[in-house]
């Protein structure tokens, strides 16, 4: 699938108007799911491959979180820091209203709403991220900090 042209998504005009460099990664999604098999597919540490997770808290606000690709979100962590009761994922139906992009294809670029962003810390400290590009099997390669500041993230710890 690398030999195929990078698609055009909302994602990868909102990173282009940002200013952002990138370089695109393509892989086959059916064969390599998830972070973990975008990292193997593309041969980067899975540590480096960033998740889009599109969550709600209890009174129905949505928000996203970035995590590295082999770590989890501690959710009661997350809520105590934003000061809401509960946070748990969105339902499929509720993200894709909110960001326009189905599961496995999630970035926190070109989101039809602006969404708060909250990203685990240690993300700002890696050499390159490796994020969702708004389809399955297609990812961009970024500096770390130049992302964090095109998306106005604030950052967190709220890793396990």
């Amino acid at each position: 699938m690398s030999a195929k042209r990078a698609p055009v998504t909302p994602a990868t005009r909102a990173i282009r108007a940002a200013g952002l460099v990138y370089s695109e990664h393509l892989f086959d999604y059916q064969t390599h799911p998830g972070a973990l098999g975008a990292a193997e597919a593309i041969g980067v540490d899975p540590h480096q491959v960033v998740k889009t997770l599109v969550m709600s808290t209890d009174a129905g606000e949505g928000l996203l979180v970035l995590m590295h690709g082999d770590r989890k979100v501690s959710t009661k962590s997350l809520a105590r820091l934003i000061g809401a009761k509960r946070v748990g994922p969105a339902d499929a139906d509720q993200a894709r209203r909110w960001t326009g992009y189905t599961f496995g294809g999630t970035s926190p670029f070109g989101t039809r709403r602006r969404l708060p962003v909250y990203a685990e810390e240690t993300i700002a400290g890696l050499p390159r991220a490796y994020l969702n590009a708004g389809r399955r099997g297609f990812l961009v390669g970024l500096d770390p900090k130049a992302m964090l500041t095109a998306l106005e993230a604030e950052l967190v710890n709220v890793a396990e």
